[in-house]
């Protein structure tokens, strides 16, 4: 069985090659960690405000056949903010096109958190780009099960991104799981100072939306991951996707909301088992 012992953050990889390209007048910082050319590229889609260096860790632990596409979304990192808010429909557009620009006709998707919402968004707007779907850490918008108000407000606004003492500080109250206060230390001193316009565009671009009406019409096979000390998206939304999506299946891991991150040895080697043999066990 795979360890139980945690990653730690760190910078992009050098075999991550970082460029910068312009889609629809965005500018997206991209990173591509190359593949064998033997599995289907993984396009991963990351948290509220979190720049795309910070899933260096699971990148490290995936298998190395799989080519990997992160980038960091419009007003995070790298990538501008634009001069207007936008919702997740123009974003699922927007990676439809940068997907052209980088020349991939189909990809796998796996989203965390406020990536997973982006995610089933573009499963569902660009079903023949997405072949399979992993969803992690995640709930479904607006009718989802929320985490306790004074831990939802502590997310209202980019300090913790800014400010490593104040994530160091709170990192266990709202993340949840075995958290070492260095080591939240450490992720905080991973991250981009985030724009808090482009924060606040990504906290609207949610606002209002939900996926429940449409997720019993989703056809990609999706692997489900929750940690069961999750704080800002309880277990139990996990439980609800498991039994609207038609070809899912659920994976609860002993852990809270960052557990792709610090436990991306124990994660990855599932998940790309999930992406090899993305059919076997689904209902």
């Amino acid at each position: 069985m795979p360890s139980q012992t945690t990653s730690r953050p760190t910078s992009a990889g050098s075999n991550s090659g970082i460029r910068t390209i312009r889609v629809l007048g965005q500018r997206l910082k991209v990173a591509i960690r190359p593949g064998d050319g033997t599995r289907t590229p993984l396009l991963l889609m990351n948290g509220i405000g979190a720049n795309l260096e910070l899933l260096q860790p699971f990148v490290d632990a995936l298998d190395p056949a799989i080519e990997v596409i992160r980038f960091d979304a419009p007003g995070v990192g790298g990538s501008p903010t634009p001069s207007l808010p936008y919702r997740f429909s123009a974003l699922a557009n927007l990676v439809g096109r940068m997907l052209d620009a980088l020349g991939y006709p189909s990809v796998d998707v796996l989203g965390i958190s406020w990536g997973g919402g982006l995610a089933q968004q573009v499963a569902r707007q660009l079903p023949q780009r997405c072949r399979c779907l992993v969803l992690v850490s995640t709930g479904a918008g607006a009718l989802m099960v929320p985490g306790k108000p004074t831990i939802l407000a502590k997310l209202a606004t980019p300090r913790r991104y800014r400010d490593p003492g104040y994530m160091a500080a709170i990192a266990q109250e709202i993340y949840g799981g075995d958290i070492d206060p260095a080591l939240a230390w450490e992720f905080a001193n991973k991250m981009r100072p985030t724009d808090p316009r482009g924060y606040l565009y990504q906290l609207l671009c949610g606002t209002g939306w939900t996926s429940i009406p449409w997720l019993n019409r989703l056809r990609q096979p999706t692997l489900i991951v929750s940690g069961d000390d999750d704080r800002i998206v309880p277990v139990v939304n996990a439980k609800i996707m498991r039994q609207l999506i038609p070809r899912s299946r659920l994976h609860i891991f002993h852990g809270g909301h960052l557990g792709l991150v610090l436990q991306a040895n124990v994660l990855a080697p599932i998940i790309g088992s999930f992406l090899a043999a993305p059919l076997g066990g689904t209902k």
